[in-house]
């Protein structure tokens, strides 16, 4: 019987090689990750970081060389894998489908092969938004609409775990405010959503943590803000005020702020742009407080600014 686990996914150690036994390379290099139940959990990494590869070893598709994987406190491929693996749902990057079938037979094909109700398809096309394209040949799906026909296959038997690879690809801006709404619905019902994708500013705001893989190793995890603490990246702060008293500003900030490693820079008349590690954020503000400003705006590093400081970090 499956053990109760309050970990969704647990990896630990992983490590899988690819290419000729002689010269082998590693797609996943002693990676060790734990994503906790009911987390929107993201994946981030340049092509053949491994993302693919360690979505594969959790749906026991391919098996790793060293290290445990558990899904829900059970270990993949053991024996009572196949019981779990009935509690997983998978969007692939590049989702085959049948062109000749319509949408509603894709996924009765599907909730065949998984012993899924026969009676959620229809519901689930109409959650996606393809309802009145049920009928239609897959052929004559838009590669949105295909995307979110693979994003209700995955949703087929009610899934505990989803993993999500690239799953908003091809889908408009609409689409994807839609997708995000679907993925906040399922994470407050318990659900545990695995997500990797290269559009980093829609992870940014959404994941509840986060892990960036690079050359099939971990190299940074944690929350969107621990990781801008790690990474050290300064704070932008942006002054808007008249350019005469800007001036004055910027004679006397380096004095006043001695010791706080600000650089100044003037983006055009009436906006200066100030720079500062995060630890001196309040010895900033609190000199500013004074000061004739029009307008403040307070820059926290992006998370591609966090990924590429993080990566290139030594």
């Amino acid at each position: 019987m499956t053990s109760i686990s309050a970990e969704a996914l647990h990896l630990e150690g992983v490590t899988k090689p690819y290419g000729s036994r002689r010269a082998p390379l590693l797609a996943l290099d002693n990676v060790s990750l734990r994503v906790p139940r009911g987390q929107l959990f993201g994946l981030i990494g340049h092509n053949g970081a491994g993302k693919s590869t360690l979505f594969k070893l959790v749906l026991g598709l391919i098996t790793p060389s060293q290290g445990r994987i558990q899904v829900n406190g059970c270990t993949v491929n053991g024996p009572d894998f196949r019981t779990t693996r009935r509690a997983l749902g998978y969007l692939p990057e590049n989702l085959v489908l049948y062109d000749n079938l319509t949408g509603l037979e894709t996924l009765r094909f599907f909730a065949r092969l998984k012993g899924a109700p026969q009676t959620q398809c229809a519901a689930l096309l109409d959650r996606v938004g393809l309802t009145r394209a049920g009928g239609r040949a897959v052929r004559e799906y838009s590669k949105g609409m295909r995307q979110r026909l693979g994003f209700a296959q995955a949703l087929l038997g009610d899934p505990q775990l989803l993993l999500l690879d690239e799953p908003t690809t091809g889908l408009d801006p609409s689409a994807i405010r839609d997708f995000y709404d679907q993925l906040d619905l399922l994470r407050s019902q318990g659900v545990t959503l695995v997500i990797s994708s290269h559009i980093l500013a829609e992870l940014q705001q959404r994941v509840d943590a986060l892990a960036m893989l690079s050359n099939g190793r971990v190299c940074a995890q944690g929350t969107v803000q621990a990781l801008r603490e790690r990474s050290r990246m300064p704070l932008v702060f942006q002054l808007r005020a008249a350019p005469t008293w800007l001036q004055t500003l910027a004679t006397e900030l380096p004095g006043q702020l001695a010791g706080a490693d600000v650089v100044l820079q003037q983006r055009e008349p009436g906006l200066l742009e100030l720079r500062c590690p995060r630890e001196h954020k309040m010895r900033v503000l609190a000199w500013l407080a004074n000061a004739e400003l029009s307008d403040l705006q307070i820059h926290e590093p992006s998370l591609e600014d966090v990924y590429f400081g993080l990566r290139e970090a030594p």
